[in-house]
């Protein structure tokens, strides 16, 4: 029986010892997620500018450009030559008049959120491309894509709420010939470095009628029609539309530089 002390002893002893070691191994556990853990961020220093909303979501906000009130075409240009634009004005809202050509902005900009309000013609011609085509360009050369969706069939990344030649709409939410519809977009533009090499790609977002059918997707080049997409370095530029031919109306166009 007096020989059994020493075990009982030992015993003891490494029972101790594993406390102390789970202990300690968690004690270095807790320290561990602490200093790997996000610390608190800094507190800003600037406070947010007060921006006063519109009575609603498609009015323009306190510090938005009114580019279009329905109104008259001031604060727009002749695309190919500078003159002055030349798409009728009545009742509240631009309409095409074919073969007078694109019109752009005077102002240029950047980063931007823009409202496009718009509307193809309520009798449907052609089929495919033809009915209502028209666009929305950012920087004068990223386009997306309006055309009467809802009930002509075409490419998917042509139709309303692409992003031309690049990006099919996530979902089709056009509405009826004739009805207004609006584009809500968030555009990011790209950048070059002092060789013209893109150094970042424009990136964008789309809302078509308050439904996302553009996820800040990147944009590969130009949109053009009939060659591949690529950049060719710029800065800032203007918003353009475009001129297909189709009597196609426009109207509450305003901008705000981000």
């Amino acid at each position: 029986m007096e020989r059994a002390k020493p075990a009982r002893l030992k015993f003891k002893t490494l029972a101790a010892i594993s406390v102390l070691t789970m202990t300690a191994a968690l004690g270095v556990a807790v320290v561990c997620q602490t200093a790997q853990g996000p610390g608190p961020f800094p507190a800003p220093k600037t406070e947010p500018p007060m921006v006063t909303p519109g009575k609603s979501d498609s009015d323009a906000p306190s510090d938005a450009i009114v580019l279009f009130d329905g109104k008259d075409l001031s604060k727009w240009r002749n695309a190919n030559d500078g003159s002055d634009a030349k798409w009728a004005v009545k009742d509240g809202y631009m309409e095409v008049v074919a073969k007078t050509g694109d019109i752009a902005t005077k102002e240029v900009f950047g980063d931007c959120q823009l409202h496009v309000e718009w509307a193809t013609p309520a009798v449907v011609k052609g089929e495919g491309q033809e009915p209502g085509n028209s666009g929305v360009f950012l920087m004068e050369r990223y386009e997306v894509q309006v055309l009467d969706s809802y009930s002509s069939k075409t490419y998917y990344h042509g139709q309303a709420g692409s992003i031309y030649k690049q990006y099919a709409p996530l979902v089709n939410v056009s509405r009826k010939p004739g009805e207004w519809q609006s584009y809500d977009i968030i555009f990011k533009a790209p950048k070059f470095d002092e060789q013209g090499k893109v150094t970042e790609r424009a990136r964008i977002t789309v809302l078509q009628n308050g439904v996302l059918v553009q996820n800040n997707v990147e944009i590969y080049g130009n949109t053009w029609n009939d060659r591949p997409a690529f950049y060719i370095a710029h800065g800032k530029a203007s918003i353009k539309l475009q001129d297909h031919g189709n009597p196609v109306r426009y109207r509450n166009i305003w901008i705000r530089s981000l």
